[in-house]
């Protein structure tokens, strides 16, 4: 079986630097907040092109805590795709303020920057474009949407490590960026991480206090805070991974060449990435009509498939109070009924690739219900 993300193969040719790393913050004792945390930071701030970077639990407590700090609160809206995972939306939920969900733009499935405009009120703070599938999204037209209107921007670059903007780093684009550590993102902790990247002094202390149950000085709680601190176990591993995301990310790339060009004799739809937006390939995902149906075929013969994501936002159960239905947002529901992730990490081999393709041509050039771009 070819796996749809394989970390062993990435354990293995790291593994005597990690346990190296481990028994460092074992031997320091410092297990929360220490200097493997605060180095992260710095190193992490450094690759993204901002002046700060603030680790936290996790991606979507990024996102949350990044909103929380900009002072966006119940009355307040902030605009979102209605087609991305459910933390973006959750953390403007958790605010106590109100998603406004725009559609997706079909060939990048990024927000469809256009259709924003038409959603913006007196009551709108704030537009939070999501990079998915590790590519940017229309940075300079929401920048200048934003600025328009007196909007903040907050990136979802939780998919995203490692692409750029017109040759820019995602997360130093918009008022902050927000970063996931999932392990198999891809620079992944071994549990849940997040962090968040800014130029702005003010708010990344606003966030270090927020993180850290709303203290500055021990046992001083200036306001209601929350215990969201990346682990220093986390910090140093992620300091292990952090010199080789660069490499894994051009081996990303050359691996989503290598799929476009073998899937050129299948009716399938492939990544599309603009000019000046450079993607990270987090996933490569296609688009194919009959879907379930060749994802089955894959694993049948040995190949493993994902979808992200099946149920757009604006359909998920838990927003039914938003008051959306069935064909508000025809682009992302389309997506979400087309998408299939194909397997994507560094260490794929050519071999693997070349086989996961001639699957693909081999079943949607037999196939009767084919979709063409």
């Amino acid at each position: 079986m070819i796996p749809l993300i394989d970390l062993s193969r990435q354990n293995k040719l790291l593994k005597k630097k990690l346990l190296r790393a481990v028994e460092r913050v074992m031997d320091s004792q410092a297990y929360i907040l220490g200097p493997d945390v605060d180095a992260f930071e710095q190193e992490f701030a450094s690759y993204c092109a901002t002046r700060y970077a603030v680790g936290v639990a996790s991606g979507t407590d990024a996102l949350f805590l990044t909103l929380k700090a900009l002072g966006i609160g119940p009355g307040d809206e902030v605009i979102a795709p209605a087609f991305t995972f459910i933390s973006t939306v959750l953390a403007i939920v958790y605010t106590g303020a109100k998603p406004v969900l725009v559609d997706v733009d079909p060939r990048t499935y990024t927000i469809d920057v256009p259709h924003i405009k038409t959603h913006i009120t007196s009551r709108t703070k704030a537009i939070l474009p999501v990079h998915l599938y590790g590519l940017p999204a229309d940075m300079d037209a929401i920048v200048a949407l934003a600025k328009k209107y007196d909007l903040l921007v907050v990136e979802d670059a939780c998919q995203a490590h490692g692409a750029r903007y017109k040759g820019k780093p995602v997360g130093s684009l918009g008022t902050a960026g927000c970063f996931s550590f999932y392990p198999s993102k891809n620079l992944g902790a071994y549990g849940d991480g997040g962090a968040v990247t800014t130029n702005s002094k003010r708010l990344s202390e606003r966030i270090r206090q927020l993180r850290n149950i709303g203290q500055k000085v021990k046992n001083r709680h200036k306001f209601v805070g929350y215990n969201s601190r990346l682990d220093s176990l986390q910090a140093a591993v992620l300091r292990v991974k952090l010199p080789y995301l660069s490499s894994w990310v051009q081996k990303r790339r050359e691996i989503a060449e290598a799929y476009n060009t073998l899937l050129r004799p299948a009716p399938v739809i492939v990544p599309h990435e603009p000019s000046g937006r450079t993607s990270s390939y987090h996933l490569y995902v296609i688009r194919v009509s009959d879907r379930d149906a060749l994802g089955q075929y894959l694993r049948q013969h040995g190949v493993e498939t994902g979808i992200h994501y099946p149920v757009p936002i604006h359909l998920q159960p838990a927003f039914r109070t938003l008051g959306y239905k069935k064909g508000d947002f025809p682009v992302s529901e389309l997506c979400a009924w087309q998408v299939l992730s194909l397997p994507m990490f560094p260490e794929l081999t050519k071999r693997d690739v070349k086989c996961v393709a001639r699957a693909v041509v081999h079943y949607t050039q037999s196939s009767k219900n084919l979709l063409s771009d």
